[in-house]
């Protein structure tokens, strides 16, 4: 075991979003996922093209609450409701801590097995890429069905490349990055370990054809770094 930085642990094959690492989660992600913040921006302002006074928005993986937060706090004249969704106990706990708000709520549930009021905004912030891949297109399936036409799915990843010359370049670009962020070789390599078998990244490709399997047709890229990208698909 050792620390993957920001006073996270880090078990071989075995990354956790609950204990200890709650408390630092917002930071640790802050510096380990490139545009962050631009990421979240986007997403609210992509969110006036769908939200409507009646409707019923979610963040999938909500974590500690940020997004759907801002979302909420975005669109609060409305009468439209945020729900974050989240399978981890302690970080559904730390968001109603930290965020409390009449059209904001926070629900512990897996999104594989949960129910979904009919929609016109779902958001997946960089937490597919932890779904085990036999249950991915399930669950891409489900967002489908409870989207209501002209409804949005906001989908953002970490993205394989698509072929191997590609892929070294972008992980040794991903690493120096890390590194400018301030985090050691061993974080990085105890980050790495951690994350065996738990983030399966697919391609840009592998998620748009999963995608067009769900019955999504418009779908276009919004935001592109490295190996993270972000998603806009209507129905």
């Amino acid at each position: 075991m050792g620390q993957s930085g920001d006073k996270i642990e880090a078990k071989n094959a075995n990354w956790k979003f609950n204990g200890s690492m709650v408390e630092h989660f917002e930071e640790h992600v802050k510096k380990s996922v490139p545009l962050y913040k631009e990421g979240h921006e986007l997403i609210v302002k992509l969110s006036d093209y769908f939200v409507k006074d009646d409707s019923v928005c979610y963040e999938l993986g909500s974590s500690a609450g940020t997004l759907t937060n801002k979302l909420a706090q975005h669109h609060d004249f409305r009468g439209a409701k945020f729900i974050g969704m989240e399978i981890e106990e302690d970080m559904i706990k730390k968001a109603n801590e930290l965020y409390q708000a009449s059209n904001l709520s926070f629900v512990c549930d897996d999104m594989n097995t949960a129910s979904f009021e009919k929609s016109d905004l779902i958001v997946s912030y960089y937490t597919i890429q932890f779904i085990h891949p036999k249950l991915r297109q399930q669950l891409i399936d489900k967002i489908y069905e409870s989207l209501n036409w002209g409804g949005a799915f906001i989908l953002y990843e970490k993205v394989r490349a698509n072929d191997a010359r590609f892929q070294d370049i972008i992980s040794n670009l991903y690493m120096e990055y890390k590194l400018e962020q301030g985090y050691d070789a061993k974080e990085i390599i105890a980050k790495a370990r951690s994350l065996k078998g738990v983030l399966e990244p697919f391609s840009t490709e592998g998620n748009i054809d999963m995608l067009k399997r769900a019955g999504f047709v418009d779908i276009l890229s919004v935001q592109k770094y490295m190996n993270f990208e972000g998603f806009l698909v209507i129905k």
